[in-house]
């Protein structure tokens, strides 16, 4: 039998705080992921997941932007304590400041199985950019590769409709 981990979840955030680091896996097997996560103050990407998530406010708030079928953007407020589902292939950004917690379970990602990462131009909601991840070890931080892949490219950023430039934020 494997053993049962247990995580002392506010132990798990304060780690987090005292390292810096965005992201703590708690355990991936094949049918069980979970993590938790540090927020990002810069976050404003749409993560399309190829799988269901749980998210559990450990501290702190999150609004949560998701995307409607008809691609209208809605906001779903977490207070510390509460916890959402999220069914596959809803576009949502959890946004979140650095010192606030969220767990997150979900399913370990199959062959095949990708990640989108979608950004839309705050000043007309054009669709400037997708970045796609096998994820086959969440421990690789797939968010930061993405956001990197991003940020580091001023034609990604660039609205091809209004010309806006969207900033390159300082800690991303």
């Amino acid at each position: 039998m494997k053993p049962m981990p247990i995580a002392d979840l506010h132990d798990v955030a304060r780690g987090l705080a005292e390292s810096g680091k965005r992201v703590k896996v708690l355990w991936q097997e094949e049918n069980s992921l979970a993590f938790v996560a540090r927020g990002r103050e810069y976050r404003s990407e749409f993560h399309i997941d190829p799988v269901d998530e749980v998210m559990f406010m450990i501290k702190g708030d999150m609004n949560l932007h998701y995307r409607t079928p008809e691609g209208k953007e809605e906001i779903a407020i977490l207070k510390e304590g509460n916890t959402i589902h999220t069914p596959a292939g809803v576009p949502h950004s959890p946004r979140f400041p650095p010192d606030a917690f969220v767990m997150v379970i979900e399913r370990k990602r199959r062959e095949g199985e990708i990640d989108r990462f979608q950004w839309f131009c705050p000043e007309c909601d054009n669709f400037l950019h997708e970045e796609q991840f096998v994820v086959s070890d969440y421990t690789t931080d797939p968010v930061s590769k993405a956001y990197a892949n991003f940020f580091d490219s001023e034609e990604f950023r660039t609205c091809s409709k209004c010309s806006h430039v969207m900033p390159r934020p300082k800690s991303a």
